[in-house]
């Protein structure tokens, strides 16, 4: 009997995504030592944004924080169109106008295959396999790397179905228990997106990478899930809460976290990657950096960065959405009331990052406008 390893036996093992995505890059270079990357992007096909989310290499990643409308990356919009990879055996030769394009040839890479990921026929982004070298993308080879890059869009598509199945867990309780949040999915469609705007620009300063600020995005919808245990009552009022009331409505953040809780433990949902960003969102994005927050009073940096993110997207929103005891307020109204909430109420980096990107903000709004009837 002979002993054989295991090219792979590291993706036994509990490991975040970007781990993984090493852990495959490192049993594939073995093989093919000429790819020296392998990159990630997310699509997010309401706005048609494309976005970097993991690599696997050590070096300074030359897409970092990247995000480009698919439309400005011709070559990438006709892979998108057709459904079929792209093999540049030479980037020297090779120029479609992108930004995407000149960091790559910036960098050095020679040579790059490009593969789409799809998860039941739904093109969900892409997966990049650069080399150093040029030439180098065969058939042979080609057809050796498509295992590697379905295998990695597989562990993507694994990581993201735990989240959705959350997310629906979430959403089947709130019918069966008959409570309903007010606010619309078009909130929870602009306040998504304004805390990626903030992640994205607050990142090099708070050195957040890819995978954190897209986590941040994907469970800042959740951030109200607490409501679904508040009293119709309470939560369904026309006018503005009494203070006892308002001590109901209150306790939906630490039910919040409660349920997350529960909800992952009863469907079997621990190995979902970052989860404490989840749990930090829905407890605690009411805190105040001044201490007069709830559920805990945390002050400050005491105050987890994406509770601090999620907490700006949501107060802008807020401001700027119809309510049933207020009127829309104008981007100019909100602004100056976030100026003036800021360092007192709400985090100042994260106030700076959202009014320093206003354009992108106007542009969400009117992809994302309110729907009267929710």
């Amino acid at each position: 009997m002979s002993e054989h390893q295991d090219a792979l036996e590291q993706l036994n093992k509990r490991l975040s995504l970007t781990e993984k995505l090493v852990a495959a890059h490192k049993s594939l270079s073995q093989v093919y030592p000429f790819v020296s990357r392998i990159a990630v992007t997310l699509y997010d096909p309401e706005t048609t944004v494309l976005k970097t989310y993991l690599n696997s290499s050590d070096d300074e990643n030359p897409l970092e924080h990247y995000r480009t409308l698919i439309e400005d990356a011709p070559s990438l919009k006709k892979l998108l169109d057709e459904g079929r990879p792209r093999v540049i055996n030479n980037m020297l030769t090779f120029d479609d106008g992108s930004e995407h394009t000149v960091r790559i040839g910036r960098k050095g890479y020679a040579a790059s295959y490009t593969l789409p990921m799809f998860n039941d026929g739904v093109f969900f982004g892409f997966i990049f396999f650069n080399s150093n070298e040029k030439e180098v993308y065969t058939e042979h080879v080609l057809s050796q790397i498509d295992v590697y890059g379905h295998m990695i869009s597989l562990m993507i598509i694994n990581e993201f179905s735990a989240v959705k199945t959350l997310t629906a867990a979430i959403k089947t309780t709130g019918h069966i228990t008959h409570c309903r949040d007010p606010e619309t999915g078009s909130h929870l469609d602009r306040m998504s997106r304004y805390s990626l705007i903030i992640a994205n620009a607050i990142a090099d300063k708070y050195d957040l990478d890819d995978e954190y600020i897209e986590h941040v995005f994907m469970f800042s919808p959740l951030h109200d899930i607490g409501k679904i245990a508040i009293p119709d009552n309470v939560l369904l009022s026309p006018h503005r809460l009494k203070k006892s009331e308002m001590e109901v409505m209150k306790t939906h953040s630490r039910r919040g976290r409660e349920m997350i809780d529960d909800l992952i433990d009863n469907f079997g949902l621990q190995s979902i990657e970052h989860v404490d960003i989840l749990r930090n969102i829905a407890e605690y994005h009411h805190e105040a950096v001044n201490g007069t927050g709830y559920p805990d009073g945390k002050m400050r940096d005491e105050i987890p960065l994406e509770a601090r993110i999620v907490a700006v997207a949501d107060v802008f929103d807020a401001l700027t959405s119809r309510r049933p005891y207020k009127e829309a307020w104008s981007n100019e109204m909100a602004i100056s009331k976030l100026q003036q909430l800021a360092g007192e109420k709400l985090d100042k980096d994260c106030v700076d990052a959202l009014l320093d990107n206003m354009d992108e903000v106007v542009r969400i709004q009117q992809q994302f406008i309110e729907n009267p009837f929710g």
